[in-house]
């Protein structure tokens, strides 16, 4: 099993690239195959997720054409099943967006429950409800979702929660049905507004996304397109809060900042300072930072997904901080293993409190999910001596070339999967 190693109190320094956005590649991957005609898809971000993805989708019969490491063709001409097999599905959680293309193109969809990090109850019952709506029969069976219409409606549906997965898998099936169809209460996220820019690249009409109302046009039909995905800002603010927690300097580049002011108004909140330019956000960390208090909403709130980042970075604050996760219910793990490195946590319910300390020192600590484990790499990055974080798995299911960025910003780390090369990495530091 491999590790990353760590040697802290290196302030981060420099520049960093930041990849294509994986929530918004993994729903577009998704719908390229509602197309007959090749689509061609870049800036995709060479991680785990996306890679699992593309397995299952070229295991049904579409074109898979890996151009290079983050440029792909698909062609969905080729599809013989809409069944995707549990082996896939069990990894990701994200390739529930088949069920919304499967069911828009082909009027029939099975798909196995899906998995992903276990970061609290992510109910589908949104995704079903919107299916329905649109004329579906859905049934759950022997661990499957199997959902099946003659043919897909346009209708008015209200989603009683906000949903980033509901609202892409239902604008998707929407896409292709017949008449108008409109979507009320729902998410805004970036990547939502990216997938439907995508789908109106291949001829679908789609208006309002980013608003509280989404408006589709059914088609007969999608064409091809070339398309490039946005920037991903969980890991542009992944970055941005390593440069606070070590005390760095930083420059990330290829963003949308506008895509980052949830983050950017903490960080200015804390005592960082932040400049932005056109496609880049530089973070500048002096001294120690301040408290603040934290609760993650929908976009534009701030996101749950940067939530253990920001974690990490309180328990370096002076005074008390609290979080207050609105999402998702088990996303405090990673607080037991910060309490290994020195922090002072105290959870109750869905509200966290930390009482900053002035440093963390290293330890043997496990990445109890894909953010979880970032953050516990950011505390590493900034503690007194070595950290092992394990299971970092996780990790690459979500960041591309990790540690290999934080290498070019001084970061003292390597991976390791060895009690041998554990012990080269503390001769080579010591």
């Amino acid at each position: 099993m491999e590790q990353y190693i760590i040697k802290g109190g290196n302030p981060l320094v420099g520049e960093v690239e930041i990849g294509g956005a994986k929530n918004a590649a993994l729903a577009i991957l998704a719908a390229a195959i509602m197309s007959d005609e090749t689509v061609m898809i870049d800036n995709l971000p060479d991680v785990n997720d996306i890679n699992v993805l593309l397995d299952a989708i070229a295991g049904i019969g579409a074109m898979v054409h890996r151009v290079d490491r983050h440029t792909v063709k698909i062609n969905g001409k080729g599809v013989t099943s809409v069944d995707i097999e549990y082996d896939y599905i069990k990894k990701i959680r994200a390739s529930y967006y088949l069920l919304g293309a499967l069911l828009g193109k082909y009027k029939r969809a099975e798909v196995a429950l899906p998995g992903g990090c276990n970061i609290g109850s992510r109910p589908i019952d949104q995704h079903l409800k919107g299916f329905r709506a649109l004329g579906a029969e859905v049934e759950i069976e022997h661990g499957k979702i199997i959902a099946e219409a003659s043919r897909l409606v346009g209708k008015h549906i209200y989603f009683d929660v906000v949903s980033v997965g509901a609202t892409i898998n239902v604008m998707m099936a929407a896409a292709m049905a017949e008449g108008l169809t409109i979507l009320e209460n729902v998410a805004k996220e970036p990547h939502v507004v990216d997938v439907a820019n995508f789908l109106n690249s291949m001829g679908a009409n789609i208006r309002g996304a980013g608003t509280d109302v989404i408006r589709i046009r059914g088609v007969q039909r999608l064409h091809r397109t070339e398309y490039s995905v946005i920037p991903d800002q969980i890991e542009a603010g992944t970055f941005m809060f390593a440069a606070a927690a070590t005390q760095g300097d930083v420059t990330v580049m290829n963003v949308i900042p506008k895509h980052l002011e949830a983050t950017t108004a903490k960080l200015l909140e804390i005592g960082c300072e932040v400049e932005e330019f056109d496609d880049a956000v530089r973070v500048v960390s002096k001294g120690r930072l301040k408290c603040t208090h934290v609760k993650t909403l929908p976009y534009p709130g701030f996101p749950t997904d940067m939530q253990p980042q920001i974690g990490v970075t309180l328990a370096l604050c002076e005074g008390t901080s609290t979080i207050t996760e609105s999402i998702f219910e088990n996303r405090f793990k990673y607080l037991d293993e910060l309490a290994r490195m020195g922090a002072s946590v105290k959870i109750e319910g869905n509200s966290a409190t930390i009482e900053g300390v002035e440093k963390f020192s290293g330890a043997r600590v496990s990445a109890p999910d894909l953010r979880a484990g970032a953050a516990l790499c950011i505390a590493g990055l900034a503690a007194d001596g070595i950290t092992i974080v394990d299971d970092i798995v996780y990790i690459q299911r979500g960041y591309e070339r990790f540690e290999e960025k934080l290498r070019s910003l001084g970061a003292v780390i390597e991976k390791v999967s060895t009690e041998k090369e554990i012990r080269k990495f503390m001769l080579k530091v010591s």
